[in-house]
């Protein structure tokens, strides 16, 4: 029976080796005429697929497919119609009676406009935005707000590592829903699939809530890898969220041998802006519980703010289920917007067609453009890629630096020291495209200057590369980011 078996199984071998050149006609068929997609990204899964066969297509079930993408998130797209349906009232008053406090913030009002119109993105005026680039400050910082929560805590992170930080975390959580406060924990399936069931168990018996986006079909083994939820949102009250780069875990708080310092850029925001963090949140968590939170209407009432800011600030999304990628076009829009300096922080840098060109453009035009990224991989393949890339810009006249201080993780773009968008979005494809991902657009030059100025403190503790020392690449460095460019698409 067992030597049947195996000569089925060198019988079926064969078979495939003599069929190979067809079976992989029929599977770039699949490819070109089953799937939209942009060009390039076609041409670099038939190029994977001529050096890999039949692994390839495998690799491409995994990576790239979108059959169900349209089922998968309609309930998203209903809903989110539903809650906005009120707020595009708001902007036809908007339109005519919109005025800025800062007349150099008048040339990015058109801006203002495609938020309002393609992502009902409502600016609102009334904002403290903190700014936190260490994650002992910015988890002690959520620690003492969780403490004081009175209402409700609303938490989601894409990652959450089992470890001391989260246990500190999961015990306020606790303790806090002991004491009556409504308490909803949204994962993700992929960052968190180190954690088991009864880690969430735990959460439940104790009265917290718990969702798990987009949950695996295997147990852990997890091959939809698109479409993971990347956002990473708090909010308690409705009074204050928190937003931007920083997970849940030990590397977070530059614990991790491997990384060292974790410099990554967080927000916390009190004002009016929050809302709309409260409202996102209960999008993603209305379509992984199954579940309509917009009934509580208790969920969004708008509180007293202690702090008075005035920051004008939208909060953008994009994701999957988005027409447009909102994100990458506000990227696009600042960067043509720049007149003086662009300033890039980005641990991923695969630009498309059009951020690159823009980029290019504005540093030869004179603009002081300088990117910033991590002396070092955490997935091997998309740093070698960045490289490629920053080639491009140093050869424009860009000025561009690996980090040396630990790990950048930091998602950030600021503009002129007038406008910075700040969040969970990298610049790059995945970010663009595949990922559900959101961010802050900050009209301030008050705390755009402090990124800036964070920016400026982190060029000390890194290594500018010049063009002489990218020149200096040798061969295996040079074929390491050709591979990887050519797969860039898919990365």
């Amino acid at each position: 029976m067992c030597d049947l078996f195996i000569e089925n199984i060198v019988d079926g071998y064969r078979w495939v080796l003599e069929h190979l050149f067809v079976i992989n006609i029929i599977f770039s068929l699949l490819i070109i005429f089953f799937q939209r997609r942009d060009p390039t990204t076609v041409w670099a899964w038939l190029l994977l697929l001529y050096f890999i066969p039949v692994i390839g297509f495998i690799l491409y079930l995994v990576l790239a497919q979108n059959f169900r993408k349209d089922k998968m998130f309609k309930m998203k797209e209903i809903e989110g119609e539903i809650k906005y349906a009120v707020r595009r009232q708001e902007e036809s008053i908007f339109r005519k009676k919109l005025r800025l406090k800062d007349a150099e913030l008048e040339r990015f009002k058109r801006l203002i406009l495609y938020n309002l119109n393609e992502g009902e993105a409502v600016l609102t005026d009334n904002n403290d935005v903190r700014v936190y680039t260490d994650g002992e400050d910015k988890f002690r910082a959520l620690l003492w707000e969780m403490e004081h929560a009175k209402r409700y805590i609303h938490m989601q992170y894409y990652i959450i590592r089992n470890d001391e930080l989260w246990k500190e975390i999961e015990d306020v959580l606790i303790r806090k829903a002991g004491q009556g406060v409504k308490v909803r924990v949204l994962y993700d399936s992929m960052g968190c699939r180190g954690s088991g069931r009864v880690d969430w168990m735990k959460l439940r018996a104790a009265g917290v809530e718990t969702a798990e986006f987009f949950p695996a079909l295997l147990g852990k083994f997890q091959l939809r890898i698109n479409y993971r939820n990347h956002r990473k949102i708090v909010v308690i009250d409705g009074r204050l969220g928190f937003m931007g780069g920083f997970n849940i875990g030990r590397e977070y708080l530059g614990r991790s041998r491997k990384f060292g310092y974790w410099r990554d850029t967080h927000l916390c925001i009190e004002g009016s802006a929050v809302t709309s963090l409260a409202v996102r949140f209960v999008l993603d968590w209305n379509y992984a519980a199954k579940e309509n939170l917009f009934l509580d209407d208790s969920l969004f009432e708008i509180p007293e703010y202690v702090r008075n800011g005035r920051d004008p600030v939208q909060i953008i999304t994009s994701g999957p289920d988005s027409k447009y990628p909102k994100i990458r076009d506000n990227y696009l829009r600042l960067i043509h917007m720049a007149r003086k300096r662009i300033y890039v922080q980005t641990p991923y840098f695969i630009p498309d067609d059009n951020i690159r060109d823009a980029l290019v453009i504005a540093a030869k035009s004179g603009v002081d453009v300088r990117i910033m990224i991590p002396c070092k991989p955490d997935h091997p393949f998309v740093y070698w890629a960045t490289h490629s890339y920053l080639g491009e810009m140093i050869e424009a006249g860009a000025r561009c630096y690996t980090y040396d201080n630990g790990f950048l993780h930091s998602k950030c773009l600021c503009v002129d020291g007038l406008v910075s968008c700040v969040g969970t979005a990298n610049m790059d494809i995945r970010s663009f495209e595949l990922n559900f991902e959101v961010n802050a657009v900050i009209y301030s030059a008050k705390t755009t200057q402090k990124l800036e100025d964070a920016f400026e403190s982190d060029i000390s503790k890194s290594t500018i590369i010049t063009r002489k020392i990218y020149q200096k690449r040798n061969w295996i460095v040079r074929a390491k980011e050709q591979f990887c460019r050519l797969l860039s698409p898919v990365l």
